[in-house]
């Protein structure tokens, strides 16, 4: 697995410390941790993604969200149609800087066994995702 190359690569340009802004999807949708788990799985197959991140009310990202982990809780013997994302997660995160290094970046991930991560700004709001392909 690699992180994707969300930025083309001019053949002149010479090697740079790339950083997770640098390489990071911004296009995914974000969503608010009230929404409840059918809707979700419902915006996700809609966006054709594999995950969500997933925001408070005051626009900060809480986490990021995966199918295989909706599914999960939508299966458990536990589910009711009443449960949000909010109820999901334990802490928030985790999260990386968009300084970050892609190959810190990338050996978190992989410590980890994260797919996707947010990068999130100072504040705490969601810029975007790093993702691990192939």
């Amino acid at each position: 697995m690699t992180l994707i190359q969300m930025q083309p690569r001019s053949a002149n340009a010479t090697p740079v410390h790339r950083t997770a802004a640098d390489a990071m999807d911004t296009g995914g949708p974000q969503v608010c941790d009230c929404m409840t788990i059918e809707v979700a799985l419902s915006v996700m197959a809609g966006a054709r993604t594999g995950h969500l991140l997933v925001c408070d009310n005051d626009g900060l990202c809480t986490g990021l969200v995966t199918r295989a982990q909706l599914a999960a809780v939508r299966d458990s013997s536990a589910y009711t149609d009443r449960i949000q994302l909010r109820d999901i997660f334990r802490d928030r995160g985790p999260f990386t800087s968009p300084v970050t290094s892609m190959a810190e970046a990338e050996h978190a991930m992989r410590s980890r066994r994260l797919v996707a991560l947010p990068v999130v700004d100072d504040q705490g709001s969601a810029l975007g995702v790093l993702a691990l392909t192939g």
